[in-house]
C-alpha cells in the first residue's frame, strides 16, 4: 500500500510540475505596443497624391515590428493607415483571440521564420495611434503559423509598404469582446 501511495503522490506531484510549467500565456487585446525596440527602421516616402502618402519603412536585425510600427505612428502624427509587408523574423509571438476568455492565447514561433504575409492597420484610441496586425510566418518545415501579432524580432530584413490616409480612423472599446474595432464614421 505505501508503494501505490509513493507512485500516486509522485504522479500527482508530476502532473502539478508539469501542468505548471506547460501553463498557457493569455494577454489583453488592449496592451499597447511597447516602444524603443526598433532603432534600426529607415524609411522614406515613396509618393504623395494630394493627401494620401505612401512610405517604405525597412526594419534592420532584431528591431521589433509593432515597437517600429507604433514608433513611426507617433512620430509622423497618423491617424489612419494600412499596409503590407515582407520579411524574416528571428523568432515571433502571436496571438488566437479566445472568445471564453476575451484574451489573446500566446503562440510562440521560437525558430526563424519566413513572414509570408503581414497586413494591417493603424487608427486612434485614447488619442493616440494604435497598430492591430495579422501575420502568417512560415517555419522551416513549410507549416504556416498565424493570427495577431504581438511581437516579432526581425532578421535579415522586413519591408512594409504603408499607405497613409489624410481621413482620422478611431477606434472604441467593444464591451462584448473586450478589444477596440474601428469605429467607422466617428469623429473626435
Amino acid at each position: 500500500m505505501r508503494k501505490i501511495f509513493k507512485y500516486a503522490t509522485a504522479l500527482i506531484i508530476g502532473c502539478f510540475i508539469a501542468g505548471v510549467a506547460y501553463a498557457q500565456e493569455y494577454v489583453s487585446p488592449t496592451n499597447p505596443a511597447q516602444t524603443g525596440k526598433s532603432p534600426g527602421v529607415k524609411a522614406q516616402l515613396l509618393s504623395q497624391n494630394g493627401n494620401v502618402k505612401t512610405y517604405i519603412l525597412v526594419f534592420a536585425k532584431e528591431d521589433e515590428i509593432m515597437s517600429g510600427l507604433t514608433e513611426f505612428a507617433q512620430k509622423n502624427n497618423i491617424t489612419s493607415a494600412h499596409f503590407t509587408a515582407i520579411g524574416d523574423a528571428l523568432r515571433a509571438r502571436v496571438g488566437w483571440y479566445d472568445q471564453s476568455r476575451k484574451m489573446f492565447k500566446v503562440i510562440p514561433i521560437t525558430e526563424p521564420a519566413e513572414i509570408t504575409s503581414l497586413i494591417g492597420d493603424i487608427a486612434m484610441y485614447n488619442g493616440k495611434p494604435v497598430v492591430h496586425a495579422h501575420i502568417n510566418l512560415a517555419t522551416s518545415d513549410g507549416m504556416v503559423h498565424g493570427g495577431h501579432l504581438l511581437e516579432a524580432y526581425i532578421f535579415p530584413t522586413l519591408e512594409v509598404r504603408l499607405t497613409v490616409e489624410p481621413e482620422a480612423m478611431y477606434k472604441k472599446l467593444y464591451l462584448e469582446a473586450g478589444a477596440t474595432i474601428i469605429d467607422a464614421g466617428a469623429k473626435p
